[in-house]
């Protein structure tokens, strides 16, 4: 199954005459991310940006004057987001701005079946709240210390990982030991939304370099025969 966790910043909040000025998306297959992704930063045409909107992103008139328009990018968009659900914080907002600049373009728009919102999700999950993604990266213990201004790659990547916290994913397998059953869950939301969540079975992958891994067999060689981490290799 194909996800992609996605962003948008805009020049404004009136999809109607406002324009979408950056996307950014994650890909996730069986709820793991792929490492694959969707960034694009959009120029508006004549459309400035607001200065509210220019407080949250920082994206300004001159940054955004040499960029492709939506219309260079989109045939890009569509084959990385083809037959993958789009998931995204108080989505509405989101798809509302890339359905009309699909409209724009006398594009189909995405269908709201296509559509899941993660602030829905965290409301009905808790609905003591606050559920801003800021609020959800606190209470799963998600670093975004990183995340002065609003962007929409750094926004999707943090999303993700509050995804995967909502839906469980971090409390199954990891693929450390073998599993004598496999199982699926199948959660079904208030709205009747099916989360069919497969078991982790899958390594995850490996992320030392070969330099990384040298020096560590260094640091067990200095430690002498009985070092604990002897028993590990």
């Amino acid at each position: 199954m194909r996800e992609i966790i996605f962003d948008t910043e805009t020049t404004g909040l009136e999809s109607k005459v406002d324009r979408v000025i950056e996307i950014g998306g994650i890909e996730l297959v069986d709820h793991f991310p792929t490492g694959r992704t969707f960034h694009k930063y959009i120029s508006p045409g004549d459309r400035k940006v607001h200065p509210d909107a220019l407080a949250v992103h920082g994206l300004t008139d001159e940054f955004l004057k040499d960029k492709p328009t939506f219309a260079e990018i989109v045939a890009e968009l569509q084959e990385f987001f083809h037959d993958a659900k789009w998931i995204a914080h108080n989505a509405n907002f989101d798809i509302g701005f890339i359905n009309a600049e699909f409209e724009r373009l006398a594009i189909p728009p995405v269908e709201s079946e296509q559509v899941v919102d993660t602030l829905a999700m965290a409301r009905r999950k808790h609905p003591m709240g606050p559920n801003s993604l800021d609020a959800l990266c606190r209470r799963y213990g998600i670093d975004n210390s990183h995340r002065t201004k609003h962007g929409a790659l750094l926004d999707s990547e943090l999303l993700a990982e509050v995804y995967i916290e909502m839906i469980g994913g971090r409390q199954t397998a990891l693929g450390l030991v073998e599993e004598k059953k496999v199982v699926r869950v199948i959660e079904e939301d208030d709205d009747g939304v099916v989360f069919d969540i497969p078991p982790r079975s899958r390594p995850l992958p490996l992320r030392l370099s070969a330099t990384d891994v040298e020096d560590h067999q260094k640091l067990i060689a200095a430690m002498g025969d009985k070092a604990i981490w002897k028993r590990y290799q």
